[in-house]
This record gives structure tokens, C-alpha cells and sequence, in this order.
């Protein structure tokens, strides 16, 4: 058994220790103790478990894989949890990793990352966000008759609301980071904000209720979907029981709160 080749297979061709103990008929154990004598820092689980996928000797645990909402719930809870239980060291052990990826990159991976997140971000643009999806089919499981981007409220202007219902005259926008954070630069964001308040002032002017999701969070986990739609449920309940007065027809959510 050559001491070097097991060096070089594990560093140079990305084997994983139990790969390599197959080819020389032996235990991944004995294959750790060798790189370690030679001082060869191991792959930590995430690394190991990429080399198992890559190399067929492991299944990708989530690719074509269908959950519940309830499961897919209980994974986010239990992520978000664990997230706010790591030290902030961890953290930013965590945070330097994925800007070393980025920073280890070709310009070609860098480029087809950045092609492929403006695709996202105008298809997005386009069908809606995640958070006006979700709730739009919540809603109308729950039996809202609810319309998606719902145009001419108001008499000649061309103002679009994300979410209508017009049984109780409630207009619902989902605002993202970048309605907060100058994301897109400063000046996206302060007309952002105008355009915000122009649509706010209308709608409250045209009799309607306005309900402003504030989607502030980086991630959306199910646990904030969630939260926000029981949330918001509570409100819609509280106008068909009896409309606002016109001082309390501004109502804001936010997400993770």
C-alpha cells in the first residue's frame, strides 16, 4: 500500500477515505490514520457527504425527494433553531467559508451564478414572489376569494395591488427586502419607498383596506409563511366581523416577528 498515493487520491482526485480503502482492500480508519500522519486536515461532514454524492456511493438526500408542508415546517423550525443556537464564532466561521467558495471560484462559476440569480429575480418579478404565492393559495384554500395582482381599483391609474379581496374591500402587497434596504442601490430604494406611499394613499383615499407584509427576513423559512399566514388570517377575520374605521384601515405585518 502506497503511503502517497492514498495522499494524492484523497487530495488530488477528491476520493473519499472510503473509496480509497476499497481500492486497497482495507478500512476507512486505517485510510484516516495515514493522512493524518501525513498532516492532511479531513473533510468535515458537509465535504464528505458532496465526495459521497459526486461519486454515486451516496443518494443526494433531498433531490427528488416530495414533503408535507407539515415536514417541511418541522425542518425549517428545526434549522431556524439551531441557527439561533450556534455561537456567533460558528457563525462567522460559517459566513467566511461561503466567501471563500465565492472568492475560489472561477470567473466562468461566478458568472453563471450571477446569470443564473438574475434569471430567478425577473422570473420573480414576473410570476410574483414566493411569500404572494403562498398566500394566495393558502387564502383561497382557506375560502378567500382572493385576486393576484389585481389592477383598476383605483379610477385612471394604472395601480396594481398584489393580493384583492374584494368581499371586504382588503388590498394585501407584499413588500420585500429591497421595499427596506437599498439592495438595489439608494436610489431604488427611496422610490420604492415613494411609490409605496403614493399606492398606500390611494387605496386609503379609495375606501380600502391595506394590509403591508413586510418581508424583511433574508431567508423565507416555512415557519415565516407560516407565521405570517396565521397572522394575517387573524386580520382578515377581525374586517369581516366588522370594517375598519378609517384611522385603522393601515395594518402592517412583518415577517419573523
Amino acid at each position: 500500500m502506497n503511503e502517497t498515493d492514498i495522499v494524492d487520491m484523497y487530495i488530488n482526485q477528491g476520493l473519499s477515505t472510503y473509496v480509497i480503502a476499497e481500492k486497497f482492500a482495507t478500512y476507512p480508519n486505517k485510510i484516516r490514520r495515514i493522512l493524518k500522519k501525513f498532516g492532511i486536515e479531513m473533510k468535515d461532514k458537509s465535504e464528505a457527504q458532496k465526495t459521497a454524492i459526486a461519486t454515486g456511493r451516496s443518494k443526494h438526500p433531498t433531490l427528488g425527494t416530495h414533503r408535507e408542508d407539515a415536514v417541511k415546517l418541522k425542518i425549517s423550525e428545526g434549522v431556524y433553531d439551531n441557527w439561533q443556537q450556534i455561537s456567533s464564532e460558528e457563525r462567522k466561521k460559517r459566513v467566511d467559508k461561503s466567501k471563500n467558495q465565492w472568492y475560489n471560484m472561477t470567473e466562468e462559476e461566478r458568472k453563471e451564478l450571477q446569470q443564473a440569480a438574475a434569471i430567478a429575480v425577473r422570473q420573480a418579478a414576473k410570476d410574483g414572489s414566493k411569500m404572494e404565492i403562498f398566500l394566495w393559495n393558502e387564502l383561497t384554500r382557506a375560502g378567500y376569494d382572493v385576486l393576484f395582482h389585481k389592477t383598476g381599483l383605483i379610477p385612471n391609474d394604472s395601480l396594481e395591488v398584489d393580493l384583492f379581496l374584494p368581499a371586504i374591500n382588503t388590498a394585501i402587497e407584499v413588500d420585500g427586502p429591497a421595499h427596506f434596504s437599498p439592495i438595489w442601490g439608494e436610489e431604488s430604494l427611496q422610490k420604492n419607498i415613494k411609490s409605496d406611499a403614493h399606492k398606500s394613499g390611494l387605496l386609503l383615499m379609495g375606501g380600502f383596506v391595506i394590509i403591508r407584509v413586510k418581508h424583511t427576513t433574508k431567508n423565507l423559512s416555512e415557519k415565516n409563511k407560516r407565521d405570517v399566514l396565521e397572522n394575517l388570517i387573524a386580520e382578515l377575520n377581525k374586517i369581516k366581523s366588522k370594517f375598519p374605521s378609517k384611522e385603522k384601515r393601515y395594518i402592517e405585518l412583518e415577517v419573523g416577528q
